[in-house]
């Protein structure tokens, strides 16, 4: 019998199949004791796993480029944590297998992990996806991951490790539901840069039976259990209808009276260029930087080795726009030649620009690497400091940039309330703000971006968060500077809709979602975004907010 199940929708598309559940059940080795001079070759046994789980996910990575190497690097490097391996070490020696070992180190850390209350708890299911890997291949069973089929289904689990998500197969994956997750997850936003249908946050997914037949609008947030044909029919022609608008959206990001919003793409390197060149993006809203540095943990990139590899994004987008966020280190992207070890709650500590400000050589040697990957372009560079908390900081980066001689304009990210409420007094040292909606609805409601059982509180719908974007856009506006949104809020078309009501002067997305904000931005004027701006704002609650701004720009 038809019934509708409601998740959050976090990448667009409609996906209609037969369910196929992906194991992840626990890999829990025995509980038997070796011998004590059995501990060297059990340790060896251990070592060697690891090494290969971890070449293995660098590997995937490779392959799937973009966001989803850095992702995958930064597992690797958690499969080789030093005081984690030294455990392991430590659990073998006085007895345990070397898969029991490693499935008991692994389970103090994870429970360190998750009593974090920060971006620290949202890496459980990434680590538990390293143990479960290297358990498996200690155990010589088959590894973890998406199940087998010749025919295409939709994948449903209770969360998706990156490793899995990163290489999925879209022309057998249709589409895929997760129990847990949020929509600013990993693995949502691996899916909208896949451009696979995905819906997270499902209460009850994991009860679905195997093979049923689902209908998954990723979208709206909708998974129908055995949707009539007729529903399947409407569905589709839905589905095609959306195509056809896409296909027939180009040029620059605009209202339909003319109001220009520069629709700019989210990249993490030279890999993701391809991708936001053919969907027509604009210009770069967000130039991730960290991918550079994650290639070994343990010291900075060369100033050369980041010249290169910031030129060659730079070129691509020859006099358009591209804003570079200086390295964000810390929380849930540590490194160890700058990251504090023994933080009691990273996310709330030293990460982004204060990481920056403690190591001014690293910052130094990144804006010269901008300045010299710039020289001779007509490309308009724009840099930004991440995890600006007020006006001190924001003339501390200014006069980072000046002093490293970079001819760029200086910017500075909103992810912080305090940013907000002050940014008149920000704009006073920089040119431009980015907002960072992510982080900036996880400080807002002290909730962990990577929780499902939060994701109402990280939904962008939030009117708090509305306010918070209101607040930027009007100081921008009231000292003619500009204020952009480079956050996933961005590739939500509707709220793409609302957010340049609310005076954002441009949008900054994955690639894959720049053709439906581009659709959607053309159906309306400025007026009517607007008012739907009002109208969300006005609401009470996140579901509120979107029916609310639906309401006026349908004209009921």
């Amino acid at each position: 019998m038809e019934k509708t199940l409601r998740g959050v929708g976090v990448s667009h598309g409609v996906a209609i199949g037969q369910v196929r559940h992906m194991g992840t059940a626990v890999l829990e080795p025995p509980a038997t004791q070796i011998p004590t001079e059995d501990a060297p070759r059990e340790q060896a046994r251990a070592q060697a796993a690891v090494e290969a789980v971890a070449a293995d996910l660098n590997a995937r990575g490779n392959l799937a480029g973009g966001e989803a190497q850095a992702v995958l690097e930064a597992q690797a490097l958690m499969a080789q944590d030093p005081e984690l391996m030294a455990d392991v070490a430590r659990r073998i020696a006085v007895g345990s297998s070397a898969e029991r070992g490693v499935y008991d180190a692994f389970a103090a850390y994870r429970a360190l992990l998750a009593s974090a209350g920060d971006y620290l708890a949202g890496r459980v299911a990434d680590l538990d996806d390293v143990r479960n890997r290297i358990v498996a291949r200690l155990l010589g069973v088959p590894m973890p991951g998406v199940p087998d089929s010749d025919e295409p289904y939709v994948l449903f689990a209770r969360d998706l490790a990156p490793a899995d998500t990163a290489l999925l197969d879209p022309t057998l994956v249709l589409g895929f539901v997760t129990e847990e997750g949020g929509p600013t997850s990993h693995s949502a936003i691996l899916a909208r840069a896949m451009g696979v249908p995905a819906v997270v946050a499902l209460p009850g997914a994991a009860g679905v039976p195997e093979g049923t037949v689902v209908a998954v609008d990723g979208s709206s947030g909708d998974v129908l259990v055995e949707p009539s044909q007729d529903k399947q029919d409407e569905l589709r022609r839905i589905a095609a209808e959306r195509k056809a608008a896409l296909a027939a959206s180009s040029g620059p990001g605009q209202t339909s009276d003319g109001h220009r919003v520069p629709l700019l793409a989210n990249v993490g390197g030279p890999a993701d260029l391809p991708a936001a060149l053919k969907a027509g993006a604009e210009g770069v809203g967000l130039f991730r930087t960290e991918f550079l540095f994650l290639d070994d943990s343990a010291k900075a990139p060369t100033e050369e080795k980041q010249v290169e590899a910031y030129r060659k994004v730079l070129e691509a987008f020859p006099e358009g726009r591209v804003v570079v966020r200086a390295l964000d280190a810390g929380a849930d992207k540590p490194l160890d030649f700058l990251t504090p070890a023994d933080e009691p709650n990273p996310a709330l500590g030293v990460r982004g620009l204060r990481t920056l400000l403690e190591h001014p050589e690293v910052m130094q040697t990144q804006l010269r690497a901008l300045a010299k990957a710039a020289e001779g372009l007509p490309v308009h560079l724009e840099v930004m400091a991440p995890m600006v908390a007020d006006r001190k900081d924001a003339r501390d980066f200014a006069d980072a940039c000046r002093e490293a001689g970079l001819n760029a304009k200086y910017g500075a990210m909103v992810e912080i309330p305090s940013a907000a409420l002050r940014a008149r007094s920000i704009l006073q040292e920089v040119e431009f703000l980015s907002l960072g909606t992510n982080d900036l609805a996880q400080y807002t409601f002290a909730a962990d971006r990577q929780v499902g059982a939060l994701a109402r509180l990280q939904d962008p719908w939030q009117p708090a968060l509305l306010d918070l974007v209101a607040f930027s856009a009007e100081a921008a506006q009231a000292t003619g500077k500009s204020c952009g949104v480079c956050g996933e809020a961005a590739s939500d078309p509707l709220l793409a809709v609302v957010l340049t009501g609310l005076g954002v002067t441009s949008l900054s997305m994955g690639a894959a979602s720049i053709p439906y904000v581009r659709s959607t931005l053309a159906k309306y004027t400025l007026a009517q975004c607007r008012r739907a701006a009002e109208a969300a704002r006005a609401a009470d609650s996140a579901e509120g907010a979107r029916a609310a701004a639906q309401q006026v720009l349908s004209g009921e």
